[in-house]
């Protein structure tokens, strides 16, 4: 599989869980609130490789990986390198667009326990601040009322891209560094 096929087997996994997920937050009407972000300061997100391979490319095909791998390499962080606290607007992704599966999951889908129950995977803001409507949607996805993003669905379908590249967890800052080298590996005997 070509890189190329790889980001756009990716990106249509994206596309269908975004889909997904707009689905869910209309029927349960739970949102992130305005500029919040909050979760994105958790110190241990873990993500995979393949998840930010297309942010990668992304960087490649725009002669940024270079700059990106050394900011990466520098961080001394555990958040996001992504991550901008000072961006005005909705959010504080400044790669929205190309941002990482989990990155997308949380909040709005669910994993199933070992009981088999679904558990909506969310934040406290959303909990507490929009409490009824958390509540209701728990109750209407358990009685399968409605459907929800399962996590393990979208991590096995990327599994199926690439088991290499979807085999260990990493920090955030490191999976995005190693999707970076990944790319950057690729291309290093290709014509661009």
């Amino acid at each position: 599989m070509t890189m190329e096929d790889r980001v756009l087997a990716v990106e249509e996994v994206f596309v269908e869980l975004d889909q997904e997920i707009s689905k869910f937050q209309s029927w349960s009407s739970l949102h992130c609130k305005w500029g919040c972000g909050k979760c994105c300061f958790k110190p241990d997100i873990e993500a995979t490789i393949l998840e930010f391979i297309p942010f990668a490319h992304h960087l490649y095909i725009h002669d940024k990986a270079f700059d990106w791998l050394e900011r990466v390499k520098k961080e001394q962080s555990s958040i996001c390198v992504i991550l901008n606290p000072t961006q005005a607007g909705a959010g504080l992704c400044t790669e929205y667009k190309h941002r990482g599966l989990i990155c997308r999951l949380f909040g709005f889908s669910a994993r199933t326990n070992k009981y088999g129950k679904k558990e909506l995977v969310t934040c406290d803001v959303i909990k507490t601040e929009q409490q009824s409507a958390y509540e209701q949607t728990v109750v209407r996805m358990n009685q399968d009322e409605e459907s929800i993003p399962l996590m393990h669905n979208y991590y096995m379908r990327l599994h199926g891209i690439d088991p290499v590249l979807t085999r260990d967890f990493y920090p955030i800052n490191e999976a995005i560094r190693h999707a970076i080298e990944t790319v950057l590996a690729y291309y290093a005997y290709r014509v661009k």
